[in-house]
């Protein structure tokens, strides 16, 4: 995939997914959800093995945003064995790349709870109460209050490439996308926790997308779902 073009904060074109629709059902249930497709070929085990991440932008290459985000994927390469060094010594160049889109406007119509005065046996049963007792003022339910209720947000797609080729030869052994949609466009949130979902029981089944849910901070109880 082609690097993410740098609009300000770091925009990017996502093919639609079907899985990252249902994506949204993260605001209703607490965790980041996030899909996760990897391939690979050969990713050697790490003994022997060092890396360095390197910009897939040239663009975002010695910045200090990039550097931020970089240090999370060293700390995941790290964790799973693998030995950290300069691009021009390492024998794995791991490319990363990252960004979210400028959003769309989703539209929500919920029922505020409308009921025929002359058939719900709620208001029927309200009013001959009222009745009985002489207080035709008493618990006083008006049924044609209310209709419903449309509200409307924003939701952005987010996402991050990661690919690790063979420093030597320049052979690809690893490409993997994270993406999710929430209603957040902050990369400092984003980020770190598409980085955690890419690398939950890396590198995974080639070819495989997982939906992975990563729990909130206090938890962190990871959850992987086909």
């Amino acid at each position: 995939m082609t690097a993410f073009k740098s609009v300000r904060s770091r925009t990017l074109k996502l093919v639609a997914v079907p899985l990252l629709l249902a994506g949204l059902a993260a605001c209703a249930s607490p965790g980041f959800k996030a899909d996760v497709s990897r391939f690979q070929a050969e990713l050697p085990a790490p003994e022997g093995e060092s890396f360095a991440v390197v910009a897939d932008d040239p663009a975002l290459a010695g910045g200090l945003e990039f550097a931020l985000y970089a240090d999370l994927v060293e700390a995941q390469m790290e964790r799973l064995g693998y030995a950290q060094a300069d691009p021009e010594n390492a024998s794995l160049l791991v490319r990363f790349d990252y960004g979210v889109d400028n959003g769309r406007e989703k539209v929500r119509t919920t029922d505020s709870g409308f009921h025929d005065p002359f058939w719900s046996p709620w208001y029927r049963s309200r009013y001959y109460r009222s009745r009985l007792r002489g207080a035709w003022g008493y618990g006083f339910y008006d049924p044609w209050f209310g209709g419903p209720e449309v509200r409307s947000y924003t939701v952005y797609t987010s996402g991050i490439d990661l690919k690790i080729d063979r420093a030597e030869t320049g052979k690809r052994l690893f490409e993997g996308k994270a993406q999710a949609v929430s209603t957040s466009n902050r990369l400092q949130h984003l980020v770190p926790n598409l980085v955690e979902a890419m690398f939950v029981d890396f590198p995974g089944n080639s070819g495989e997308t997982l939906r992975i849910t990563i729990k909130p901070e206090e938890t962190k109880v990871r959850q992987v779902n086909n």
